[in-house]
Parts: C-alpha cells; sequence; structure tokens
C-alpha cells in the first residue's frame, strides 16, 4: 500500500470525476506524489504542517500498473510517483484528517 496526502476538497472532486489528476504541487512535477508507510509521517510535517481540510488515502499499488514508477527523492529513498491520474477506484481506504491535530501526528495515529 501507498499513501497520498490532499486536500478534502481535492479528493471529494476526485470522486466526483472518478479519477484525481493530482494537485498544483504534483502537476507542476509532472507526476501524482506518494508516499510509503515508512516515508509519509515525514511527508506530511514537510509539505502539509499548518493545513486544514486535509485526507489520508491508502492506495493499492498494484493497481496502478505501469504508470508507477520508484524514484529516488528525498535523502536519496524511493518514492512511489505515478505518471497517469490516480483512478478512484484504486483507493482502498479515506481518512479526513482531523484539523486540531498536527498532520505528522494525524498521519501516525491513522497508521497506528
Amino acid at each position: 500500500m501507498i499513501y497520498k496526502l490532499l486536500t478534502v476538497r481535492e479528493w471529494q472532486a476526485a470522486k466526483e470525476a472518478g479519477e484525481f489528476a493530482g494537485s498544483d504541487f504534483d502537476k507542476a512535477d509532472g507526476f501524482v506524489h506518494f508516499s510509503t508507510a515508512e516515508q509519509v509521517v515525514q511527508t506530511a510535517a514537510l509539505h502539509f504542517t499548518g493545513q486544514r481540510g486535509l485526507a489520508m488515502l491508502t492506495v493499492d499499488a498494484d493497481e496502478l500498473g505501469d504508470a508507477l514508477r520508484w524514484e529516488p527523492s528525498r535523502g536519496g529513498d524511493l518514492f512511489p510517483h505515478l505518471y497517469a491520474p490516480l483512478k478512484v477506484s484504486a483507493v482502498v481506504a479515506e481518512v479526513d484528517l482531523p484539523d486540531g491535530v498536527p498532520v505528522d501526528q494525524a498521519v501516525a495515529e491513522v497508521l497506528g
């Protein structure tokens, strides 16, 4: 499983459209950013601190096919990057993160 952090608003629009083409940050890089379970807490802290109205998606990486590539990023670690829109059908779980908790802590709690 891999994970995607995004706004609740972006996720609602994706569900209506049947796919998520990416946030502005994703589009600027040319792919949809994901993190592994080991990476997503740090991703939350680095890129989403102070934001409200966030959701975390759990995605079945096997459903993404050849458009998913594992590429070096932060610290040389391999991160999953999707070079196609994320099909809503590949999402196996979604959680709205609470606004009153630091986002990295909220993500860690969801992961258990």
